[in-house]
């Protein structure tokens, strides 16, 4: 048994309360279990009981075992010492506060029935490797639960994006050109690269890109210089485009005193990449981008639709990148892809919007922004297609996000009793009956 299923019972108050007494004898009525509390301290706050003839309004503190209070050192922490109740599973040790004064205690144990505790385990007992542990049982679980949990997790992991997006503008300066530059630059790497070119986003300012984005060959040299693609090897040699690169490079890394190449080639990712993904590819794109796109977050906030948003991603690259896939290597390369797009929009366009909707208070922003996601494709991967396979939804990218997010918060940690089709499963239909 976990603490957090404790933490769901009396939450819920899914236990028997005939003749409810302490481990000391003492009547106990509970008033208002309290709410849970996210940070440092005790796990409940806000909490009215009666114990005896006493009203008191306070904390309450839970744990497996009654000794787990002195195992995580409460005893000596005063953030504790607002504990009016020690609700444990088992009551094998008296416990107090800083000031030496005894806390009651509840041992649950003996009041959890065993049809309760018989749907708990059957998801704490799923197998590890089972990428839903209530998979065999989602049968049970009305389909507006799925669609519920779902959409609810959807908007979490919206939220933690644009909390993410928020922190960024923050680090800023409070400038939300800059913040579009960032995310952006971080995107175009597409998760196997997205830690060098946020480095590459940091080694060229965009104070400096600024000054220079009316020529395109400017904008080139200051990303790929700086990237280190610029370096003369045995391919780029004989290549005069990439030597004239290199000397425009030296000499605005010279001008603006951008100091030595952020990044060398070896700390670019190639493996397992198809050469229409590798670095130069996406940098060449980017470059093209930020020529013919001066005005980045106006344009991104502004967008009605994602086939507009589509159309600002089109930028043609430079035609040498159209024409390499690495300096000095010629090859054919295919124009940025519709499902690049798709997750540009999804990864950077719709957080930056919910973020910046957020800081001005404009709800409205918030909910169109999100329903672009409804516009988009559904994702396929291998977590996606399970949960498709399961009976949920997964039309489209609102979808493929909802699912994502609820392998990754809920079922991956096995939060089950965090979410509402693990704890439908549990509350089983006794006690729904009697809610």
């Amino acid at each position: 048994m976990r603490e957090d299923f404790l933490h769901y019972v009396w939450q819920h108050q899914y236990f028997d309360k005939t003749d409810l007494r302490t481990a000391g004898g003492e009547e106990i009525l509970v008033l208002k279990p309290g709410h849970r509390n996210a940070d440092a301290g005790p796990d409940f706050l806000n909490a009215r009981l009666r114990l005896g003839d006493v009203e008191w309004n306070g904390a309450v503190e839970i744990h497996l075992k009654a000794s787990d209070w002195q195992r995580h050192n409460h005893q000596v922490d005063a953030k504790y010492d607002q504990v009016v109740l020690h609700v444990v599973h088992t009551h094998d040790a008296e416990v107090a506060r800083t000031n030496g004064s005894r806390i009651p205690a509840l041992a649950l144990g003996p009041r959890l029935g065993p049809e309760l505790l018989a749907r708990y385990q059957a998801l704490a007992n799923a197998p590890a490797a089972a990428p839903l542990p209530c998979a065999p049982l989602l049968g049970q679980v009305p389909e507006i639960i799925k669609i519920m949990m779902a959409e609810r997790a959807l908007l979490e992991r919206m939220e933690a994006k644009a909390d993410a997006v928020a922190a960024l503008h923050e680090r800023l300066g409070h400038d939300w050109e800059a913040t579009a530059y960032h995310a952006l630059m971080a995107a175009f790497g597409f998760q196997k690269n997205s830690e060098p070119l946020a480095r590459l986003a940091k080694a060229v300012p965009l104070a400096v890109l600024r000054r220079h984005r009316h020529d395109q060959r400017q904008v080139e040299a200051l990303l790929f210089g700086q990237a280190g693609f610029l370096v003369e090897n045995d391919e780029t040699a004989a290549d005069a485009y990439i030597q004239g690169l290199r000397q425009e490079h030296e000499f605005l890394r010279h001008k603006y005193d951008l100091g030595a190449p952020a990044l060398a080639v070896h700390e670019w990712n190639y493996l397992r990449l198809r050469p229409a993904n590798f670095p130069p590819v996406r940098l060449g794109q980017l470059a093209g981008l930020l020529h013919a796109r001066p005005a980045l977050f106006d344009a991104l906030l502004t967008a009605q639709s994602v086939a507009a948003l589509a159309e600002f991603f089109r930028a043609p690259a430079p035609a040498y990148w159209r024409a390499h896939f690495r300096p000095g290597r010629p090859g054919k390369v295919p124009d940025l892809g519709k499902s690049s797009i798709d997750l540009l929009i999804t990864n950077v366009v719709v957080p930056l919007r919910v973020a910046y909707a957020r800081s001005v208070g404009q709800p409205a922003l918030v909910e169109s922004s999100v329903a672009l996601l409804t516009e988009l494709p559904a994702e396929h991967n291998q977590f996606t297609d399970v949960y498709g396979a399961l009976g949920f939804g997964h039309r489209t990218a609102a979808d493929s996000q909802g699912l994502l997010a609820l392998h990754k918060s809920y079922c991956a940690p096995r939060r089950c009793l965090h979410c509402a089709i693990g704890s439908r499963l549990v509350q089983g239909p006794q006690l729904r009956a009697t809610r």
